[in-house]
């Protein structure tokens, strides 16, 4: 069954189908609320396409899978872009994409971190709601965000949340926090988990499902992280932890499988069901990112959470796909913050 939407601005008009407008709040024009689970990127994307699209900042954008993922972007009309970079490379790719771009568009900055900043800048000024890392470091990329003076410090802690989409789950598997947060402690733990819980509530998980994952799924007073997983729990059961599900010490088996849950009698509403993956260490975090790319041929995409604006942060070796899965996650985060709902 099909149905003709066209109330989605003067220049949209669109074909959704009857499971699709199962999203969309009766009554309100221009906007749309998640109203049931995301568990899928296809999901995700198709979700983004009927909010209003949001402004870009791409820092160092001169890079082919990152200007892939703009035109998929514009095509979708996920998103505008403001693309921040040397100028020419720009042009030669986007002629070879047969990207149309616009003159203003374009901010010729050749120096990588320089690129960060002016797209920092623009988010500052309002010019753009989102900004996004192209062929750019990593830490040049983090330094522009967390510039005292003229970054996007929120006064919370900014982590890192990669969300996978797994072949045999019926849900997207989130994993926090596998690039920023070296080695957090129970305070940072804490916040990092009250990020991606907000993450979660903007894909329309209510009430997410977070295992705090350790190499075992006791309590062993040897092994720190197995106490400060106990510790988010209680917290959890408590009151000081909200939003969500929190529970552990798990190992990654039973915080994902049932029937390994099962075998080993741990019980819960998380054992085997986790939404949320919290890692103690970014070693273990950056380990079962890659383990999920590579040998689980995950789909993924990336954000990182706490800034005054959503800042897609993915890999320069990450395909224009996972570059565009990120933006409309941050589009889904962007309509969430401009609600007044971080």
């Amino acid at each position: 069954m099909e149905i003709a939407l066209l109330a989605w601005g003067p220049t949209k008009s669109q074909k959704i189908d009857f499971d699709t407008m199962q999203w969309l709040h009766a009554g309100r024009k221009n906007e749309v609320d998640v109203v049931e689970t995301i568990k899928s990127f296809a999901q995700v994307l198709k979700h983004a396409e009927f909010l209003p699209a949001v402004t870009v900042a791409v820092a160092a954008a001169d890079d082919h899978e990152v200007l892939a993922a703009v035109a998929d972007a514009q095509q979708r009309g996920i998103a505008d872009f403001l693309l921040f970079g040397d100028q020419v490379r720009i042009r030669q790719l986007a002629a070879e994409l047969h990207l149309q771009l616009e003159e203003e568009k374009i901010t010729h900055e050749p120096h990588p971190a320089k690129a960060c900043s002016k797209a920092v800048q623009a988010v500052r000024n309002g010019d753009a709601d989102v900004v996004m890392k192209g062929m750019v470091h990593t830490s040049d990329f983090l330094r522009a965000i967390l510039n005292k003076e003229a970054g996007l410090r929120s006064g919370k802690v900014l982590s890192h949340v990669t969300t996978f989409e797994v072949s045999g789950f019926d849900r997207l598997i989130h994993v926090t926090d596998a690039a920023l947060n070296v080695e957090p402690s129970l305070k940072e733990k804490v916040q990092i988990t009250e990020n991606t819980v907000q993450f979660c509530h903007s894909l329309g998980q209510n009430e997410p499902k977070v295992a705090a994952l350790a190499a075992v799924e006791v309590v062993n007073p040897n092994m720190p992280p197995t106490l400060e997983a106990a510790a988010l729990a209680q917290m959890n059961r408590r009151g000081q932890l909200k939003g969500a599900i929190v529970d552990g010490p798990f190992a990654l088996d039973n915080a994902v499988s049932v029937e390994a849950a099962e075998h080993k009698k741990i019980a819960g509403p998380v054992a085997g069901r986790a939404d949320v993956l919290l890692v103690p260490d970014i070693e273990a975090g950056n380990i079962l990112y890659k383990s999920m790319v590579y040998f689980a041929k995950a789909k993924i995409g990336a954000l990182v959470l706490g800034a005054a604006a959503p800042v897609v942060l993915t890999s320069r070796a990450d395909t224009h796909e996972a570059k565009l899965h990120s933006i409309a996650l941050a589009v889904l985060q962007a309509d969430r913050m401009k609600k007044g709902e971080r």
